[in-house]
């Protein structure tokens, strides 16, 4: 009688199961191979201490690290992810679980271990993963237990599906390392997820999730739905839409609606495409339009030809190098030679016929700079001489080509280093001290120890260049102006720039000076020093930026790079964000010159002024309403 009801229960176990997509969570991965920590030890303390945080720090951010203790030997490194869909109540409930589950269900007190819930994950370990990829040992496929007809179809289908959205999500740098789509297949709809872990970089990224694409479709591509559990990375694909809410059963009572409603749709949808069809002819030929009559307006702003005989200057110094010569060192611009893409045109690598190697940058035809500011920059370029300045080496104009020709520097440019933590690995806390310390020598330069007074006005990760020593070079002076020896500020019409590095009376009025350079380099500094872009800093909705985030309350020591952790001074680290606080104060004349600025930098002075709020801008709308009292700049470290 007692084998009956067994096999009933059981029989009702997997009827159950069968109308679920997954079996329930949490899943776990603890490891056995590491030394085990001993109960009521300071790993244990530092442990319970780092999971204790999490939950209050998920109800406002989705993704978070963590270091808790001083000594190696019991520091315990953290992070939690939820799934970007989710709320912040969501968020805060599932990490809350997690941190309970990990302990519990890893008993034999493993010093690294993963736990997954429904919408999120938690991992810690006693050693530092941060920006690392993980193996993909440990991953847990899992499948819905409905089967799909045409598998090998469907499998071809998911896997350009699931590539396309692994792009997005790992080189839009707007995605926060996640990526949606609904996609027709057939009578149905695929709702796809995919989502990174926010500390691995773009190339990572796309690694983990392009390995997690095979991993589920080798195994399951037979299923109707299928995710995999990563450490690194996420992925999920249903017949459902998943992340708005819906559920299976959602799906199957609203399959006698789609039928009525699919009609409609397909009208509605002609409709929008025809509609869509308009808005882009007439939006391209109003661009046509606009830049044509751009184009007119310059060349009668700017009638005389730029050519050899406008620049002066000593012609072995500074030689005007053949349009032929740069083709060939170039090979014609080939992609394979092509470093990146400035706002003014692309930069290409080349080889001039003496060996040398050099960078040449490309003035486009429909770049923002034309003749005037061509000539600029040459004449400019010219006249400077400082070792953290980047070094003209010749020019050429021929008919449409306007080209400039540069020492060439194997470490490009900041921001490539910066947005990869591969890289960023590599600048450990003193490379990095060197590199603010150039680029405010630098600037110093252009303010007060050159010949001229010259105003940058374009300061910012990407126009600074990185020789084979890590020596910083400020480049890229399309936009710069010079400043007669009486002049202190200007003003123009036409803002030029990058949103997140532009003083605020810049941005707002087009109001310009040597504190507008000054703001630019604090806001340098404090993205060297954390690691993290202020523009692309979306910790929080109520903190859309960098800046605001410290003018909230953020902790400032929270901000320290996980990768410079180790070889970071807390009390340096305070010292260079107070400094670069105080150059991003919203009024112009509270900022100090960059002649203290280097002063402060190289702790000449003993005691720092304490700096008013900073402003910060997204787009043009300036947010002030923030009290730098709030910044906390107590360590988070264990006493």
């Amino acid at each position: 009688m007692d084998d009956i009801y067994g096999l009933l229960l059981l029989y009702f176990l997997l009827t159950l199961l069968s109308n679920l997509c997954f079996a329930d969570p949490p899943y776990t991965r603890c490891s056995n191979t590491t030394s085990n920590y001993t109960e009521n030890s300071l790993f244990q303390s530092n442990l319970q201490n780092l999971l204790a945080t999490f939950p209050s720090n998920a109800s406002t951010l989705k993704f978070h690290t963590s270091i808790m203790g001083e000594k190696d030997a019991d520091k315990v490194y953290g992070v939690y992810m939820c799934l970007n869909y989710v709320n912040d109540q969501l968020c805060h409930d599932c990490i809350a679980t997690a941190a309970q589950d990990v302990l519990t269900l890893c008993h034999y007190n493993s010093k690294e271990a993963v736990v997954w819930e429904e919408l999120c994950q938690l991992r810690y370990s006693n050693d530092n993963f941060f920006g690392k990829l993980s193996d993909d040992t440990g991953d847990i496929p899992l499948r819905n237990l409905q089967n799909i007809s045409q598998p090998e179809e469907f499998k071809s289908f998911m896997t350009k599906t699931l590539r396309n959205l692994t792009q997005t999500a790992a080189y839009n740098h707007d995605s926060l390392s996640y990526a949606t789509g609904e996609v027709s297949y057939m009578d149905k709809t695929v709702y796809a997820l995919v989502q990174c872990s926010r500390d691995l970089s773009p190339d990572d990224c796309k690694d983990c999730l392009g390995s997690a694409t095979e991993e589920i479709l080798d195994v399951y591509y037979y299923s109707i739905g299928a995710r995999l559990l990563s450490r690194s990375c996420y992925l999920r694909y249903e017949l459902y839409a998943f992340y708005m809410g819906e559920s299976s059963a959602s799906m199957a009572n609203d399959k006698n609606k789609e039928d009525i409603g699919r009609k409609r749709w397909k009208l509605a949808l002609v409709a929008v495409a025809i509609s869509c069809f308009v808005i882009v002819v007439l939006g391209s030929y109003a661009c046509c339009y606009a830049l044509n009559r751009r184009h007119k307006k310059r060349n009668n702003e700017n009638p005389r030809q730029i050519s050899s005989k406008n620049i002066h200057g000593d012609d072995q110094e500074f030689p005007y190098i053949g349009l032929a010569s740069i083709l060939a060192a170039t090979n014609n611009f080939s992609d394979s030679n092509k470093l990146g893409e400035g706002g003014f045109g692309p930069v290409y690598q080349g080889v001039l016929r003496d060996g040398k190697k050099v960078a040449v940058k490309r003035l486009s035809i429909l770049s923002e700079q034309g003749s005037e500011e061509f000539t600029n920059e040459v004449l400019l370029i010219m006249k400077l001489q400082h070792k953290n300045l980047v070094k003209l080496l010749g020019f050429c104009v021929d008919g449409e080509e306007k080209l400039l020709v540069y020492e060439y520097l194997p470490n490009k440019s900041l921001d490539t280093i910066l947005l990869d933590s591969r890289k960023r690995a590599h600048l450990d806390w003193s490379t990095r001290i060197k590199i603010i310390n150039g680029i405010a020598r630098g600037i110093l330069y252009l303010h007060e120890d050159s010949r001229l007074r010259i105003i940058h006005r374009d300061l910012k990760a990407s126009n600074i260049l990185l020789d084979l020593n890590m020596n910083p070079k400020i480049s890229d002076f399309g936009m710069a102006r010079i400043f007669a020896g009486t002049e202190s500020q200007a003003n123009t019409a036409t803002i030029v720039g990058t949103y997140g590095y532009m003083a605020p009376e810049y941005a707002m009025e087009g109001l310009y000076s040597i504190k507008s350079d000054v703001f630019s380099f604090g806001v340098l500094l404090i993205e060297i020093i954390t690691g993290k872009r202020n523009a692309c800093f979306y910790l929080t909705k109520l903190a859309p930026c960098l800046l605001s985030y410290l003018c909230q309350g953020g902790q400032a020591l929270e901000l320290v790079d996980p990768l410079v952790i180790d070889s970071c001074d807390q009390d340096e680290f305070v010292r260079y964000l107070q400094i670069g606080l105080m150059c991003v104060q919203k009024d112009a004349h509270e900022r100090p010159t960059m002649s203290s600025v280097v002063v402060m930098l190289n702790g000449e002075s003993t005691a720092l002024c304490q700096p008013k709020p900073p402003a910060f801008s997204m787009g043009r709308f300036i947010v002030d309403s923030c009290s730098i009292n709030s910044v906390t700049v107590s360590s988070v470290m264990p006493r």
